[in-house]
């Protein structure tokens, strides 16, 4: 068939649906049939699953096969497309649109997902022979680039296609993704690489990253953004003193009252703790409608996660709450409406998820914020203001992770072998290993092929091996515990939850179940479960007798402000005089803080100084996120401990941090600005933390990645204690015999970054010297400082008697009892 006649036939398939293809789509349809690769930038809802789908469609009905169902799985053409996902959420529903296209349109292609959610036989069936188009995973495509037949596998691609790349971009999955693409380039010459993104602030970075460094490629922009119609659910009392969680499930009633005026619609909280709660809370106040609510988190077990994806799709789920494992989604199962509960944290982040309402063109997309303290009302409606304008936050690549490296280069060759120089260029054709160097690469062969100097001594660690020139796999062994451990995604040491019967619920963090004694009673995967016992890899439960219990609680939950939305957040206080109606809820809050201490303007840094009865306290405003926050806290108390014998207590939040000492802070109002210097600032803070004990505890993680320590089988996990016990070993031998070893400076440096985002960190006190540093003098906690006090409250008493005290703290100083502060 001719190209002409291809097309025709695409358009035929819209016309059929009363669908006309936006330009945007036609080009990159065209471009792809070009040869050309490119970045498909358009918002949510336009099709950009359409615009890449039919590229490659087009081209494949040159092929006789594609036009008549085979008889037999090795009648169709080989593997052809290979479509990368980064959530296996997504795969199910995204094969099952793009297999129902090519029934029509390309019957002789075979369409099916594979990740690790992927049935024994299905696996089996691929090994054999892959499916002319393949939905999958970066890990789960990695996998199969890490066997001999790699390169008969790959051989035949036409097209590779990485959905949500925004999501992948400054991750290690991203990094491994540059990399996975860059290996997929040089098995298959002339290879198409198509990215789809809705919401990047930087596409020509992206796109490099996409298609590799110095690599011809093309954006093709989508229509302007979609009209999103965002407003937030005001409280009746939005009160003069916040603090954390003070609103939240109380507005629960008034959620659930919007939510009867819909059929559909997804209730995204920001953990897994907060959507057992909340669904827990939707079951209560709508009993007789407990079946359509579902919950929906990455650590439910596969099956419910599933049928609870279906129930979305066919619409017999009215609720369903949501963690990010549903972020993104595809162009087949759109809600009414959307929920944010607290602060979506980015702007990027509440426009895709405000996507997944009006999933369409022409559509608007609804979503309802719901704050679980009064400040972030001021972020609901910062973040609508730079909706407005598209204003999203730019992702970088990282550089130069070398443990992804090592198990990139573990990964090719196994996967058919290598010639170390052929490899070498291909690694530096991507952004993150484009300034690797030639003594890098040569540490990083001799850590593949023997451990490296320190670790030569261990045959285990002998995974690649040199043959005329070629490095190929080592051990059958190591070639296992490799393709077991292929991946990125930080671990926090999980167990399985089982119940007596045997039936598996999920995975809780093993940190969580170590503070639970047998007998106690927690929250989990939408139940209440008593635990029994622990065992090696599993902990066992029974229904419990009582309704309430503590709910699970999960480390992978952080999710710092971001840059883009608190530098929006300075704007709107600086900008309160406006008929916002956040702000006009806010205006009690406002005048009362500005009354008694001052609103900052975007120039400036507010410190309240406040005396009480513990000590003298310095609450600063920087409003950069809590990780930058908590950089901050490290690097003054430890530059004031350097200039007097003082004992500094701190607390931070996403709007600032506390500083308290019960002698005094001993800081002139005109020395905040020499303490907030960037001068020496890594000295300052390796000295301020037991920086060794920080990166022994990271180095866990990669030495994971790089496979220096494995997991165990499956089902035969090794606990946390175990693999921090292996990584620790392994830790000592490099410091003592290795000191300079490539995975030890990056054990240090992303510690850094990953405790205290170092990079954001001296960015912000760059930021900070341009601004003019304002001191107030508080006779009391205003409400700007009243959260961080709450918070601090928090950490001495248990969570009762803390609202108890919380709440006396708030009548007292309602009433403008002046006891518990004084100026000085």
């Amino acid at each position: 068939m001719s190209e002409r006649g291809a097309l025709d036939r695409v358009e035929a398939w819209f016309a059929a649906r009363g669908i006309e293809p936006f330009p945007y789509q036609r080009e990159a349809w065209r471009r792809s049939l070009a040869g050309e690769s490119g970045l498909i930038h358009a918002p949510t809802g336009c099709g950009k699953t359409h615009a890449a789908w039919f590229g490659p469609l087009l081209a494949g009905w040159a092929d006789e096969r594609a036009r008549r169902k085979p008889r037999r799985r090795a009648d169709a053409p080989p593997l052809t497309v290979l479509w990368i996902t980064p959530m296996r959420a997504l795969a199910q529903d995204l094969g099952a649109g793009l297999a129902d296209v090519a029934a029509e349109l390309a019957p002789g292609w075979i369409v099916e997902v594979r990740t690790g959610d992927a049935s024994s036989a299905l696996r089996a069936r691929q090994s054999r022979r892959l499916p002319t188009v393949l939905v999958t995973t970066p890990e789960s495509a990695c996998l199969l680039l890490a066997h001999e037949t790699a390169p008969e596998r790959f051989g035949a691609l036409h097209t590779v296609v990485v959905d949500e790349w925004h999501e992948l971009l400054g991750t290690k999955r991203g990094t491994q993704t540059e990399l996975l693409l860059a290996r997929l380039r040089a098995l298959a010459p002339g290879l198409r690489t198509w990215g789809l993104s809705a919401t990047l602030g930087d596409p020509r970075l992206a796109l490099e990253a996409l298609v590799g460094v110095g690599a011809p490629g093309v954006v093709v922009a989508g229509p302007k953004a979609r009209e999103i119609d965002c407003r937030t659910i005001l409280p009746d009392d939005a009160g003069r003193f916040p603090w954390a969680g003070h609103l939240g499930l109380h507005l629960a009633e008034q959620v659930a009252a919007e939510l009867d005026a819909v059929p559909s619609a997804i209730v995204f909280v920001n953990t897994r703790s907060q959507a057992e709660r909340w669904f827990q809370a939707f079951r209560y106040l709508r009993y007789e409608r407990q079946a359509e609510i579902g919950l929906h988190h990455g650590s439910i077990e596969r099956d419910e996660r599933l049928r609870i994806e279906r129930g979305m799709a066919d619409g017999s789920l009215w609720i369903t709450v949501a963690t990010s494992s549903l972020d993104l989604g595809v162009d087949f199962a759109p809600v009414e409406l959307v929920v944010q509960v607290g602060s979506p944290k980015g702007i990027a982040r509440l426009a895709q998820r405000a996507g997944r309402s009006g999933h369409g063109p022409g559509r608007v997309s609804r979503v309802l914020g719901v704050p679980t303290h009064a400040l972030e009302l001021v972020e609901f409606a910062a973040a609508r203001r730079a909706l407005a304008r598209s204003s999203f936050e730019g992702r970088e690549p990282l550089l130069r992770p070398f443990d992804v490296l090592a198990q990139h280069v573990v990964t090719v060759a196994l996967g058919g072998g290598f010639v170390a120089a052929e490899l070498l260029a291909e690694v530096r054709g991507t952004v993150a290993y484009r300034e690797l160097t030639d003594d890098e690469w040569q540490r990083i062969l001799a850590f593949c092929c023997f451990g490296g100097p320190a670790l030569s001594a261990y045959e285990r660690f002998a995974r690649i091996r040199e043959e005329k020139g070629r490095y190929v796999g080592g051990s059958r062994l190591a070639a296992r515990d490799h393709r077991m451990a292929i991946g990125t995604i930080a671990s926090f040491g999980s167990l399985r939850v089982v119940l007596r019967n045997g039936r598996e619920l999920g995975s809780v963090e093993e940190l969580f179940l170590g503070r639970l004694a047998p007998g106690e009673a927690f929250t989990f995967a939408g139940r209440t479960v008593e635990l029994v016992r622990v065992e090696a890899d599993k902990a066992v439960v029974r229904p419990a007798r009582s309704k309430a219990g503590k709910v699970a609680r999960w480390m992978g939950g952080r999710m710092p402000l971001s840059n883009r939305l608190a530098h929006e957040i300075r704007e709107v206080l600086g900008s309160v005089g406006g008929r916002n109606p956040e702000l006009v809820k806010l205006r009690p809050l406002l005048a009362r803080q500005r009354e008694a201490s001052r609103l900052p303007a975007a120039d400036e840094l507010l410190i309240e100084r406040i005396r009480l009865p513990d000590g003298d306290h310095a609450f600063l405003f920087p409003i950069a996120g809590r990780l930058v926050h908590e950089g901050l806290a490290t690097l003054l108390s430890y530059r004031l401990t350097r200039r007097a014998a003082v004992t500094v207590v701190s607390t931070c939040s996403d709007w600032g941090l506390s500083l308290g000492a019960r002698r005094g802070l001993g800081v002139a109002d005109d020395e905040w600005t020499e303490l907030l210097s960037g001068e020496n600032l890594l000295e300052d803070i390796l000295a301020s933390l037991d920086a060794a004990g920080l990166a022994r505890r990271h180095f866990r993680e990669v030495a994971r990645v790089a496979g220096l320590v494995h997991e165990g089988h499956p089902r035969r996990r090794k606990t946390t204690r175990q693999l921090q016990a292996s990584a620790g070993l392994v830790y000592d031998v490099l410091v003592k015999h290795e000191p300079d070893s490539l995975l030890l400076e990056q054990a240090r440096r992303e510690a850094l970054e990953r405790s205290l985002e170092f990079t954001r960190l001296r960015a912000t006190l760059a930021e900070l010297a341009e601004r003019r540093v304002v001191v107030t003098r508080p006779a009391r906690l205003t409400p700007f400082a009243f959260p961080l006090w709450a918070d601090k409250v928090r950490e001495h008493v248990s969570s009762e008697s803390w609202e108890e005290r919380v709440r006396a703290m708030v009548e007292t100083l309602e009433a403008g009892d002046g006891v518990l502060g004084g100026a000085r």
